[in-house]
């Protein structure tokens, strides 16, 4: 399997996720952690309305899913939505080596910073990551600006 086929594998973990929250009435967002050698550490999506806790992203909750790991490093976060300034400071803060990003044509955060700090990015462009992120968006305009810190 080849490394594209492998991220878009992955991303189908963090859109399930997605999926998941969206049914919960959640910000659909999903995450999974997967290690250097390709075992899922964690999984998570957005949890910050179902549990009223503004700082479970969805990277977040992967991570804690994840639990304690010795190292981070040769690790891969991958997200369905480019990940906002917190999360890419999770990523940076524990030496996550890399970010498969689903989409960031409807949120352009931190993944931009995260490459120009050595990370490696990859932007997948999933049109399913863009169809379900533009849903939500039309749907819970004021959830979506409260989630990105605009509202």
């Amino acid at each position: 399997m080849d490394l594209q086929e492998q991220d878009r594998r992955w991303l189908a973990t963090a859109l399930a996720e997605a999926r998941a929250g969206f049914a919960e009435g959640g910000v659909p967002i999903g995450a999974a952690l997967y290690g250097a050698d390709g075992t899922l550490l964690g999984r998570g999506h957005n949890r910050r309305v179902q549990d009223g806790d503004p700082s479970a992203h969805a990277e977040t909750d992967a991570f804690r899913d994840a639990g304690r790991q010795r190292s981070y490093r040769g690790t891969t976060m991958v997200t369905t939505l480019s990940p906002c300034w917190y999360c890419s400071g999770l990523v940076r803060q524990f030496g996550i080596s890399r970010v498969v990003v689903g989409e960031a044509e409807t949120f352009h955060g931190g993944h931009d910073w995260l490459a120009g700090h050595g990370v490696e990015v990859v932007v997948l462009d999933d049109p399913e990551c863009v169809a379900l992120m533009r849903e939500f968006i039309a749907a819970e305009p004021a959830l979506w600006h409260e989630d990105i810190g605009e509202a």
